[in-house]
């Protein structure tokens, strides 16, 4: 039954996201286990493709394989590994099963096996499940058996990503549309807004035009900046950062285009700028509003003729730079204002591309969370560390005025919080909605024992109502086991509606 069902997918047109995630459904019904997992191998880091069984923020976290013993012998092996449910090796779902929402249980059985794509490792397969003994002999056996047809669909899916990559003129070297990048320097994101922007910026990046990144602080400018150095065509070449708002405007001159030796007091020998550092690569100008009008006359001359001046020389130098610049600021205001030339913003802004902020994107939270909090579980030497219901609900209701960074910072203190208040590193530790010291919704919602309608004080009637579908929904998963059906009984609406309203209150 399996085989056939895995096959019809294969011979089946489907879009390859929902081929993977169909595929990880199947198994994990197969095999009556907690969760399925389908992990890409990225620069010994296992990143999540499709999961099934597991909270929402495991989509966003990333596993570096040296931190995680249990991935790491799945990886090791060219057959199947099941881990003795005695086993003392930490699992990374630990924690994460969605089986059992609102608790912190260990994955008690565990199996996987490494997946091959045309000779090279692409990443693993994992089964883990809550009860001990789920996978008997037969059951490893067969995932080894099956294992064929999921390495067809991961090859499948790969040149379905090739082939639309170079429908967009992206060019892939083995690459799928997503481009394989070092842990720190991803864009994390599923939302119909961040799907928009990759497309944008892969087919911009073929180009050399300039590129202006508008959006508020925190929103990580320079990460969209680096995906499209990254896909460009000056990857090979480096990406010079300047953070303008830093440069003070009696070294900005210099800091760009370099000095001779004498060129002021304390230039004791000649030194290239940046603009040189980036020659044949990209200069990434993050804050450009906050430039000198002096030196803005300066960088309006190279970006018409290629030509920088050393401070102190008089020889001209050529440059092959690609500019990309980046703003909080309203540059036409600025304009407007006489504090930014129009001619220089012209030129900076061939290609405008507004990054939107965190509360535009709800869909992203739980996914950079999780990312957040597989960082400070390593960091701070973590068995595990996850999120309980109520913080989970309070990060969806939080406005965000410091988008992404601010998220950051929230999930480190907090994860600092619950080791100072007696967490042992060798817990599953769970991080409650009060120790994110965040204003939000549910924050008031949860600790009104009344449930009365003052908790709604202030609030939008839409944003209240969202809330309020929210809670109840957790509220009757928390009390049957994460049932859907059930939920949906209780809370008297048809499943597949109630599927559809927790989608778009963004629970699934």
């Amino acid at each position: 039954m399996l085989q056939e069902s895995l096959i019809a997918d294969l011979v089946t047109e489907l879009p390859a996201a929902v081929r993977l995630q169909r595929l990880v459904s199947t198994l994990r019904s197969h095999f009556s286990c907690g969760a399925v997992g389908l992990l890409r191998l990225e620069h010994d880091v296992l990143k999540p493709v499709a999961l099934h069984g597991l909270v929402r923020d495991a989509q966003g976290r990333r596993f570096v394989v040296a931190q995680h013993p249990r991935l790491a012998a799945i990886l090791a092996s060219r057959n199947p590994v099941r881990f003795e449910p005695e086993s003392e090796l930490p699992d990374p779902y630990d924690g994460l099963l969605a089986e059992q929402p609102g608790t912190a249980l260990p994955v008690h059985d565990c199996m996987g096996i490494a997946l091959y794509v045309e000779g090279r490792c692409w990443g693993v397969l994992t089964l883990d499940a809550l009860e001990a003994g789920s996978f008997s002999p037969a059951a490893v056996y067969e995932l080894q058996r099956y294992s064929l047809l999921v390495e067809a669909a991961v090859r499948m899916t790969e040149l379905e990503q090739a082939n639309r990559a170079l429908r967009l003129n992206h060019q892939t070297d083995e690459q799928s549309f997503e481009p394989r990048v070092k842990q720190g320097y991803e864009l994390i994101g599923q939302s119909p807004a961040i799907t928009r922007i990759l497309q944008e910026l892969s087919v911009v990046a073929t180009s050399d035009l300039p590129v202006l990144l508008l959006g508020e602080t925190g929103v990580g400018k320079e990460l969209f900046a680096r995906h499209l150095h990254r896909n460009s065509n000056r990857a090979k070449q480096a990406m010079i950062y300047i953070n303008c708002a830093a440069l003070p405007e009696s070294l900005a001159e210099s800091e760009l285009f370099g000095h001779c030796k004498g060129a002021f007091s304390g230039a004791h020998s000649e030194r290239a700028g940046r603009f040189e550092a980036a020659d044949n690569g990209t200069l990434f100008l993050d804050e450009v509003g906050e430039l000198p009008q002096a030196v803005q006359a300066k960088l309006l001359r190279v970006l018409q003729n290629g030509e920088i001046q050393r401070l102190g020389s008089d020889k001209t130098r050529q440059v092959n730079v690609r500019l990309v610049a980046a703003t909080n600021r309203d540059l036409k205001q600025q304009v407007k204002d006489g504090e930014f030339r129009a001619d220089l913003y012209h030129r900076l802004s061939v290609y405008p591309l507004p990054i939107p902020p965190l509360r535009e994107r709800p869909e992203d939270i739980p996914l950079l969370a999780g990312h957040f909090l597989e960082l400070n579980r390593s960091r701070l030497g973590l068995r595990a560390l996850r999120l309980s219901m109520d913080a989970e609900l309070a990060l969806m209701s939080y406005s965000w005025p410091g988008n992404v960074r601010e998220l950051e910072h929230v999930i480190s203190r907090a994860a600092i919080k619950a080791l100072s208040q007696g967490a042992s590193r060798a817990d599953i530790v769970t991080l409650e909605a009060i120790l994110l010291d965040i204003d939000s919704v549910p924050a008031t919602l949860l600790h009104n024992e009344q449930n009365d309608t003052s908790a709604f004080n202030g609030i939008a009637l839409k944003p209240a109502v969202n809330q309020l579908q929210r809670q109840m929904i957790q509220q009757a998963l928390a009390q049957h086991d994460g049932s859907w059906s059930l939920a949906a009984r209780q809370l008297e609406v048809d499943p597949s509606n109630l599927h559809k309203l927790a989608q778009r209150l963004g629970l699934k």
